[in-house]
């Protein structure tokens, strides 16, 4: 089935030829139709597979007619990160290119104003984040009443970052005659109740069983004996070393690891750098840009990075950490081995990994994954490590006689202590007083008047005696 068969019009063809595209994947072959035809779409399939066309183009087609009115958006897209929601505004413009449909994108890490200009203007086309469009709404710039269809994409994404309050909130601020495109990985039950709620009679699409993963992606683990962190970025840099490794991402699941890792590997002349959500929105942009001309080989991510981003031509996915979610690992290792290319996805098993392992194993339905043996750098150097221990000993061993000194009994330690303790000058209870002010109490040592209070140290005033 081609292009021409979906009830597309000639100028949105045309785009697609321009694109490069030419045969329309599974689910874009399922999901266009019925969203041509005004019907709810609840789409399920894993990254990777064209999702975010199955919603683009029928939205551009339904909205080549009519006009936008000043902040009352025709339609709205919500993505869960800001880079998801820009690779959705480029392939509006990409598909859009014949058609004379308005956009503003609403992420954070932008300048409010510019934002609100476009909004001013009127939009056609609404892509936000639900954070960045819920402040334009309390601002009282932005209204909702004018949506005609709104798209939810990566909404298993948006459970994991806690936006489904928001997402509750935002389809209740749009007309109940909207048509709603629901795309998803995966189908968890707090997913399946809001689509449930919201969505009328939704046509169910699953091209794919969820959280699997790509038949052209080669899977392999890499068992590292220690948790530490050093022994584990050794490692990374060795299997990264591969001859076939092209480019690649490597995922961690903390952001202060990514900086870690990153600054690592930059420092052992890998060219890396990394990308999460506490770093600016322009750095951000600017490393998937270069990532993508091929002026960055290695991106260091967090899993802002694992889902929905379309980055051609990775041909390997490192992760330095096992995912916590099993989940996360289909989408992680889905940013290779895209488009029917072949890829490759590496994972570090610690020890402690072993409750997280057998989930990715239970959740992409294999019993093992198999396991790259390599000889690490570390490992070359323990007999080194051992050698220089055993040499240190034998130093310390033959040291006693060059000094001539031989350790003392316990009993012939007190008798000198003792000894030494007779021999010492008798100092008087005054000078200890004087040298030491924590010392006894003075005036109780010579017998004088008695001191109230805690010693010589308190305030005069609490020495006083006390009247009878």
């Amino acid at each position: 089935m081609s292009f021409d068969d979906l009830g597309l019009e000639p100028k949105l063809l045309d785009a697609i030829k321009a694109s490069g595209y030419e045969n329309p994947t599974p689910i874009q072959i399922e999901a266009i139709p019925p969203a041509l035809a005004g019907k709810d779409v609840l789409g399920i399939a894993q990254t990777g597979t064209g999702k975010t066309a199955s919603f683009t183009l029928p939205m551009i087609q339904r909205l080549a007619k009519g006009r936008a009115r000043a902040r009352m958006p025709r339609s709205l897209v919500l993505a869960p990160t800001r880079e998801l929601a820009a690779q959705v505004s480029e392939n509006f413009e990409k598909y859009g290119a014949n058609h004379k449909l308005t956009m503003a994108l609403l992420i954070g890490g932008v300048s409010f104003g510019d934002q609100d200009a476009k909004l001013t203007r009127g939009v056609d086309v609404l892509i936000a984040t639900p954070g960045r469009l819920l402040d334009h709404f309390e601002r009282g710039r932005l209204l909702l009443n004018g949506i005609e269809v709104m798209v939810v994409d990566e909404a298993d994404r948006m459970l994991d970052m806690g936006f489904i309050p928001d997402i509750e909130r935002i389809f209740k601020l749009t007309p109940m005659t909207r048509q709603t495109l629901f795309f998803s990985a995966t189908m968890p039950p707090e997913i399946q109740r809001i689509t449930d709620q919201f969505l009328h009679a939704p046509v169910r699409i699953e091209v794919a069983k969820p959280a699997t993963t790509a038949e052209t992606i080669t899977q392999r683990i890499v068992r590292v004996p220690s948790k530490d962190d050093k022994t584990k970025r050794a490692v990374l840099r060795e299997v990264m070393s591969g001859k076939d490794v092209k480019n690649g991402i490597v995922f961690c699941n903390r952001k202060s690891t990514v900086d870690v890792v990153a600054k690592s590997l930059q420092k052992h002349g890998f060219n890396a750098r990394p990308i999460h959500g506490d770093l600016a929105q322009a750095f951000r942009t600017e490393t998937l840009d270069k990532f993508r001309n091929d002026e960055i080989q290695f991106l260091i991510a967090s899993d802002v990075a694992a889902r929905g981003l379309d980055i051609p031509d990775v041909s390997h996915v490192f992760n330095f950490d096992a995912p916590i979610h099993a989940d996360d690992y289909v989408h992680r290792i889905g940013r290779t081995g895209r488009a029917g290319k072949k890829g490759a996805a590496f994972m570090l098993i610690t020890p402690g990994d072993g409750k997280n392992y057998d989930a990715i194993l239970r959740t992409i339905g294999k019993d093992e994954i198999e396991e790259l043996k390599i000889t690490s750098s570390f490992e070359k150097k323990e007999p080194r490590k051992s050698r220089s221990r055993d040499s240190a000993e034998k130093d310390r061993t033959e040291e006693t006689p060059k000094k001539g000194r031989r350790k003392a009994s316990p009993e012939k330690e007190r008798h000198e202590s003792r000894k030494a303790d007779d021999e010492a000058p008798v100092e008087s209870s005054s000078e200890s007083a004087d040298r030491r002010r924590s010392g006894n109490n003075k005036k109780r040592e010579q017998g004088g008047e008695k001191t109230v209070g805690l010693g010589d140290h308190v305030p005069e005033f609490m020495t006083r005696a006390v009247a009878s």
